[in-house]
């Protein structure tokens, strides 16, 4: 890999990732030379459920869903993450 600039040297994980949420990485990184890489045996991190929804709240989330751009079952996870969060505080 190819570096424009020279990546700081981290004390912490936090620290690392408090400068990346600031700074870009292709000006740091030449990804036009990053090696591709395979996961063959990466396994996914979701699981399949069942979840049973009265027809009229099905409905009304595949319009927001449309109005957003966004699979409905994409917006599901986000509402569910959201509330999630608030219930343990973290919002």
């Amino acid at each position: 890999m190819t570096y424009k600039r020279k990546i700081p040297v981290f004390k912490t994980e936090e620290e690392e990732r408090a400068f990346w949420a600031a700074e870009e990485t292709m000006d740091y990184i030449d990804w036009s030379k990053a090696d591709k890489v395979v996961f063959p045996n990466l396994k996914l991190s979701t699981k399949t459920i069942s979840l049973r929804l009265p027809e009229f709240i099905l409905d009304e989330l595949k319009v927001m869903a449309n109005k957003r751009d966004v699979p409905y079952q994409s917006l599901i996870k986000m509402f569910l993450k959201d509330r999630i969060d608030k219930e343990l505080g973290k919002v």
